[in-house]
């Protein structure tokens, strides 16, 4: 993934974002009054406001320094969704069983992450390093993970038809969508920032 900093958006800011998945789909009325519809984009991409709320000086000035370390739109990085960061259920533990990444053919080792919202499978780029946990038929295997890419390299490829699975936290890549901050101080020690909005990276 070009032009991105392997680098985290403050966690007092991501506790404050309110956003979520975007799909584009073209709806045209038929004479008759039926609908037709047409997918535009394969799966979604994610959006998020991460400004509004009430914030410390101290925390309004770490996003100026962050923005500006990343060039505004310039620079993707790392946002954990705190709705959305994991392979398994909100507030669960990991486990390597949580998602299906792919099927053994007997030489294949690696394998994207990816995770499963119905039948529309993600792509997770940005796995938190040291929380990947991947299995093969069941039990846990050794490996390797990439956590700025979201590939795992198993040490052994696994037989052929064998299962493998994965669970991992996960951030999500983005990047500022906004060339300029608008910050103001409401208060001794308070302020907000009024608009901060964040669109996700797609690979």
């Amino acid at each position: 993934m070009a032009m991105f900093h392997e680098v985290s958006l403050p966690v007092p800011l991501a506790l404050a974002a309110s956003g979520g998945p975007e799909r584009r789909v073209e709806t045209v009325t038929l004479s008759g009054g039926q609908e037709a519809r047409n997918a535009v984009w394969a799966g979604s991409r994610r959006r998020w406001d991460v400004g509004s709320a009430a914030a410390r000086v101290e925390t309004l000035q770490a996003l100026i320094a962050f923005f500006e370390a990343r060039g505004g739109k310039l620079h993707g990085f790392r946002f954990r969704d705190m709705l959305d960061d994991r392979s398994g259920a909100p507030g669960a533990e990991v486990s390597a069983l949580d998602q299906a990444i792919g099927l053994g053919d007997g030489a294949r080792r690696e394998f994207a992450l990816v995770k499963h919202y119905g039948g529309w499978a993600r792509r997770i780029w940005k796995p938190v390093a040291g929380s990947v946990r991947v299995a093969v038929d069941g039990v846990e295997a050794a490996f390797s993970a990439d956590a700025s890419t979201g590939l795992v390299t198993l040490d052994a490829p696994p037989d052929e038809g064998a299962a493998v699975t994965a669970g991992f936290r996960f951030d999500c890549p983005v990047r500022f969508d906004t060339d300029r901050l608008d910050v103001t101080l409401e208060g001794f020690g308070a302020g907000r920032a009024i608009r901060v909005p964040l669109i996700e990276i797609i690979g």
